[in-house]
């Protein structure tokens, strides 16, 4: 561990956290030649040997978060929370504190569209990223998902950015002057993080704050309110849309997408799997009309993407049993926009870290629809607790036990559903590791 060298004629960044954003922080500061300082709270973060292969003479300090007295500007990876005592130190000194995502705005020459929501961000920013393309735009996708924003600045310039944003990424950043901004949804998340459900929500509805267009759901009364001021909105909804917004409507039985009274496109032609992604299809469409996409571009990506791994993500049908990855549904909300997109009955495994999470939202969307639950992780008895009037509840000490033990309660043509409404950490890597240990127990089920 090398110590900072106190220096009050010299200034420079201090960037806090050497994760995936915090390298980028790196590289980029190194591109537009601007000295810095990195502390990092664990001794051996897994991004310190590439730091040093990038900038092999860089100040480090790690196992400790202090404030060098020659900082001028903190910039601070998304998961380190506010309430670090640097950052509260900083806040007192009044050192400005941004996120990457402040610094990319400042940059990017090209025009961007911001994608943000508890749930779906994902899906409708990898859908506009293929639809900018089908529509033969020059189009470059990264934020919280994939490759970290300020990286895409290291590209060559395209026609267009998608940018998905986490309330972390926007809680510090002042200026976000985005083409486009989606918010999907808000419901109570990272609690953990946020020092309230109010931050957490501002966090959320700032994406409006300097937009140049919006797409506001229609359910969303504090979103309709922060977009009163756009001339350029569209709103979605899963109800009947006016003319020139998008949502569901019925012709002979059958459930189209539609844009005012024309129907579009029949959700059972949709690649991607339930009801919440016929949402996540209207957002992408709205802000695609906004950025000026062709609709038959549109059109034929939403026929075509199957959708992200490990969000409602088929795996197989064993003994006339559906199994369904949702390992993404890292929220109570999340896993009750999986529940209510299933058609019959479901056994249902959950479980990991709650995140301050309210259970019992979960167990009213269950009603009449459960046939079993297998819980796991750290929270396992919270949502038993919450589910102990609706099903007689289950565990399991690991995922290849608890997909057993679903299969065994498990009758015909029900649903096996991976919905966690947990974060992942406390027994995997990510959701993504949880979403592949399920598979793998699945494939691992005899036929």
């Amino acid at each position: 561990m090398s110590a900072i060298e106190k220096n009050n004629t010299t200034h420079k960044d201090l960037v806090v956290g050497l994760g995936a954003t915090g390298l980028s922080i790196a590289r980029y500061l190194r591109r537009v030649g601007i000295d810095a300082v990195f502390v990092d709270s664990r001794d051996n973060p897994p991004g310190i040997d590439e730091l040093r292969a990038c900038w092999p003479d860089a100040e480090v300090c790690l196992g400790a978060l202090r404030l060098p007295d020659n900082v001028d500007r903190i910039i601070v990876s998304p998961g380190v929370a506010d309430n670090e005592k640097i950052l509260k130190k900083a806040r007192k000194a009044r050192i400005e504190i941004v996120s990457d995502i402040e610094l990319f705005a400042r940059e990017a020459k090209a025009p961007f569209a911001a994608v943000t929501g508890s749930n779906g961000k994902s899906t409708v920013t990898t859908l506009l990223y293929h639809m900018g393309r089908a529509a033969g735009k020059a189009t470059l996708a990264g934020g919280n998902l994939g490759e970290p924003a300020l990286d895409l600045l290291d590209q060559p310039q395209p026609d267009l950015y998608v940018l998905e944003l986490s309330s972390f990424q926007l809680q510090r950043t002042q200026s976000l002057p985005a083409a486009v901004a989606v918010l999907l949804n808000v419901s109570p998340d990272h609690l953990d993080w946020h020092a309230s459900e109010r931050e957490y929500r501002n966090a959320k509805y700032r994406v409006y704050r300097d937009a140049k267009a919006a797409v506001v759901n229609r359910a969303d009364k504090r979103a309709i309110k922060e977009t009163r001021r756009f001339e350029r909105l569209i709103s979605f909804g899963l109800d009947a849309p006016a003319d020139g917004q998008y949502g569901l409507r019925q012709d002979a039985g059958i459930t189209y997408l539609a844009r005012g009274d024309t129907l579009l496109i029949a959700t059972t032609d949709i690649a991607m799997y339930g009801r919440h992604n016929h949402a996540n299809a209207l957002a992408a469409l709205a802000a695609g009309e906004l950025l000026g996409f062709e609709a038959t571009a549109m059109l034929q990506v939403l026929g075509e993407f199957p959708g992200l791994p490990h969000r409602m993500q088929f795996v197989a049908r064993k003994g006339s049993v559906n199994y369904i990855n949702d390992s993404k549904a890292t929220n109570v909300a999340a896993a009750v926009a999986s529940v209510e997109s299933v058609d019959g009955m479901i056994v249902l495994l959950a479980g990991g870290l709650g995140k301050g999470g309210d259970f019992s939202e979960l167990a009213a969307a269950l009603d009449n629809k459960l046939r079993a639950a297998v819980l796991f992780g750290t929270d396992a008895d919270k949502i038993a607790a919450a589910l102990d009037t609706v099903m007689p509840v289950y565990f399991a000490i690991d995922m290849a036990d608890a997909v057993q033990q679903a299969a065994a309660f498990a009758e015909t043509d029900d649903t096996v559903l991976l919905a966690p409404a947990c974060a992942s950490f406390d027994q995997f890597a990510n959701y993504g590791a949880r979403g592949d240990a399920f598979r793998v127990a699945v494939e691992a089920l005899p036929r």
